[in-house]
């Protein structure tokens, strides 16, 4: 493709040398530059992209974008001068690979939690209603039925369009990916253009790298006041910033919710292990899904699908055939009669709701023992929180590690029980070894209680000091239960 082609819509401030070369491939990464290419130097956090323009050259990249234009330029290169090489990049490579955002039908779910299960939701709903569709999400990429690991829950911008790019090749009509709010921040979605966006809820996350509640929640806000007017945007009326979302949208306005009056509105009529009978806007279906916040996650999914211009019928149709998503809510049950729970649950938020969920169905006369720990170099204010509600809504709690990464496994843990009250100090115990965590909790209970394991979920290892280590929850349930049973 030609740089003038690849430029295309692009607010060009300035520019040296010839538009009418093609162009091989673009790239960010210096290191990463070909014959041929064009070079984007951004500015982050850790290093200026500025610096490396010559590196890039040398490489063979024949033109740069830039935000600031060289004091001495070579002869044979292109240069040209935008605001924001950052938020260029998007447009950029939306061109490169041909526009693909608007030959697809494209949604994107945002919001602190059930991003990864909405968007697994939907695609299975979509397969079930007999559609090819691509997925981009925490735990992996698809292209109809091929699958593709997972590196971020939003890929870099160029990695995103090549993926819808192959998609629209493949054959698909829709594609449903993750947004997050580092992907926002960083200009991910930039040049994308949604059909729909859903707002599943926000809570107390990330502030370690977004410092402060207002800037996540005006981030989030970002995917909806960028939707244009032909775009449908659809927002939890029960989250308490819900109208907020959709305050300066161009969008359409949809709502949906379990408590309040919506576009969309969801009972729970009847709800055990095995699943739930729901009723959606007046007509009922049955799920193998369990917890209240699955039915969140699965009204989203059915207010996009409809939103899609399927009928009512057809939808809770497809919705009554899914299974269950790996790592959420995922249940094992033992010989012995213990029942496990596997969850992704790693935010104060997430684990309230798995453990009301829990609560809602259990007799009392089980008792809920739950292990989780917390990540480490993550956000350390919501580990206290965390302890108190684990501590709060189990009959007992064991803290152990979760992916403590550069930090030490007892720092966060002694994090996590400054949060549990006083009328909970004889519910809790600390085992900072994972599977021995596990351990103790099969030895711990009797037959019909209930062990919730939070916080891996789908995860397969365990981040120490910056080494990986498979691990895997129901890898270690399976292993330790076998060998404890003999």
């Amino acid at each position: 493709m030609t740089l003038r082609d690849i430029l295309n819509k692009i607010n060009i401030l300035e520019r040296y040398g010839d538009l009418d070369r093609e162009v091989a491939d673009i790239i960010f990464d210096s290191r990463k530059a070909v014959e041929n290419s064009l070079y984007v130097a951004i500015k982050g956090t850790v290093s200026d992209g500025h610096d490396f323009i010559i590196p890039a050259i040398e490489k063979g990249a024949i033109a740069v974008v830039c935000e600031e234009m060289p004091a001495e330029k070579k002869d044979g290169i292109s240069y040209i001068k935008v605001e924001n090489s950052s938020k260029t990049l998007g447009q950029i490579a939306s061109n490169f690979y041909g526009n693909p955002s608007e030959k697809l039908n494209l949604i994107g779910i945002t919001g602190t939690n059930g991003k990864t299960s909405t968007t697994t939701l939907l695609f299975d709903i979509f397969k079930n209603l007999g559609f090819k569709s691509a997925l981009i999400s925490t735990v992996e990429y698809r292209i109809g039925e091929e699958v593709f690991p997972s590196t971020h829950t939003t890929p870099d911008v160029l990695t995103l369009n090549k993926i819808l790019s192959q998609a629209v090749e493949k054959g698909c009509e829709y594609a449903f990916m993750e947004v997050s709010s580092h992907g926002i921040h960083q200009n991910r979605t930039n040049g994308l253009r949604f059909r729909v966006a859903g707002f599943t809820n926000i809570t107390h996350d990330h502030l370690d790298y977004h410092k402060t509640f207002a800037e996540y929640l005006n981030i989030k806000k970002r995917l909806f006041d960028e939707l244009p007017a032909d775009a449908v945007a659809i927002s939890n009326l029960d989250d308490k910033h819900g109208t907020v979302m959709l305050q300066n949208t161009k969008a359409t306005r949809k709502t949906y919710a379990l408590k309040t009056m919506a576009d969309y509105h969801g009972r729970v009529l009847e709800s055990d292990f095995n699943g739930m009978m729901l009723n959606f806007n007046g007509k009922e279906l049955w799920t193998t899904l369990t917890g209240k916040f699955n039915v969140y996650n699965l009204l989203l999914a059915y207010a996009i699908t409809e939103s899609l211009g399927f009928i009512q019928n057809e939808i809770l149709m497809a919705i009554s055939k899914l299974q269950r998503i790996k790592g959420r809510f995922e249940t094992l049950k033992s010989g012995g009669g213990i029942f496990f729970i596997v969850d992704y649950a790693h935010t104060p938020d997430a684990l309230e709701n798995i453990l009301d969920s829990i609560n809602e169905i259990r007799t009392k006369n089980e008792r809920l023992i739950t292990v989780f720990g917390c990540g480490g170099d993550r956000d350390q204010a919501k580990r206290p929180e965390m302890g108190k509600i684990a501590t709060r809504k189990s009959t007992l709690t064991i803290i152990t590690s979760d992916n403590p990464r550069s930090e030490d496994p007892n720092a966060i843990i002694k994090e996590i029980e400054a949060g549990v009250e006083p009328q909970n100090f004889n519910k809790f115990t600390v085992i900072p070894d994972r599977k021995e965590a596990i351990k103790m909790a099969i030895k711990f209970a009797e037959p019909k209680d209930i062990i919730l394991v939070a916080g891996k979920g789908h995860e397969n290892y365990q981040e120490i000091n910056g080494v990986k280590q498979h691990f895997d929850d129901k890898e270690v349930i399976d292993e330790l239960w076998k060998a404890m049973s003999k």
